[in-house]
């Protein structure tokens, strides 16, 4: 085959097509930002995990889709540049954004063995402000995001951090809450913050976030602590002037606001 060179360059070298890491938000295609949806427009090939290249196919039907099944981010990082090195406009597909848990930094990384193929790194919409959105304002002051899947990060470090956020007076946002073989991670997530946060801390659980079946719940955190979540739940645990107002759960940033007692 013969390869499609671009007129683009880097330091007077020119180079073969481009790799775009692009972050496509929560899911619905009415989520994904105009640069996304012009990069994947742009491109010959998306590469992808398989549930989040589902999502987007039937917006990009002329594509040749890749996928590989989940714990082969590696593989699928030198699929995607197997393919720019062959002279296809490429994109590597994120849920939510490409730099937050994404693969824009395992790119960059394995980026040094193709040092022929340009990176893009293309931000989505993430968890914490998608779900965010859909709970209120919870994350209006300083906040911190923690996964609590301990697959690449020990337990003891994750704890570590999540006490450390509870203490300094964070509203947190907890990605990958449990799973089949971790159903008991929220519980203990939740007993390293009640360390040094209320019972009455307001929280929150987002599923299936701009997908079908999206479904928010308030808790305190004493009832979050007995809460069943899954992958496809993001939860949000307020700081200690988070508050319910109206339905929604808002951490006040600090405005003076006229008329208010």
């Amino acid at each position: 085959m013969a390869l499609r060179w671009h007129s683009r360059n880097r330091n007077g070298v020119l180079y073969l097509s481009k790799l775009y890491v692009v972050g496509i938000g929560p899911g619905n295609y009415e989520e994904m930002t105009l640069r996304a949806v012009r990069a994947l427009e742009q491109c010959q090939v998306i590469v992808g995990y398989t549930v989040y290249v589902d999502l987007v196919k039937r917006h990009f039907p002329d594509k040749e889709f890749l996928t590989t099944p989940m714990r082969q981010e590696v593989e699928r990082c030198r699929l995607a540049f197997s393919q720019a090195a062959a002279g296809k406009d490429t994109a590597m597909i994120c849920s939510g954004d490409s730099g937050v848990y994404g693969m824009g930094g395992v790119i960059l990384e394995i980026g040094v063995d193709y040092p022929q193929v340009p990176v893009e790194i293309v931000p989505g919409v993430t968890a914490a402000l998608s779900g965010g959105a859909v709970l209120g304002a919870p994350l209006m002051h300083d906040f911190a995001v923690i996964s609590l899947s301990d697959l690449m990060t020990p337990w003891a470090q994750i704890e570590a951090r999540l006490e450390a956020a509870a203490k300094a007076d964070f509203s947190i946002c907890l990605y990958n809450p449990s799973s089949k073989k971790r159903g008991d991670y929220l519980q203990k997530a939740c007993e390293a913050l009640l360390k040094y946060r209320s019972e009455d801390t307001v929280c929150g659980t987002v599923s299936n976030i701009g997908r079908e079946g999206e479904c928010r719940k308030l808790y305190t955190l004493k009832e979050l602590k007995q809460v069943q979540t899954d992958m496809f739940t993001t939860v949000f645990v307020g700081n200690s002037e988070t508050k319910i107002i109206n339905g929604d759960m808002v951490t006040p940033r600090g405005y003076q606001i006229e008329g208010k007692k």
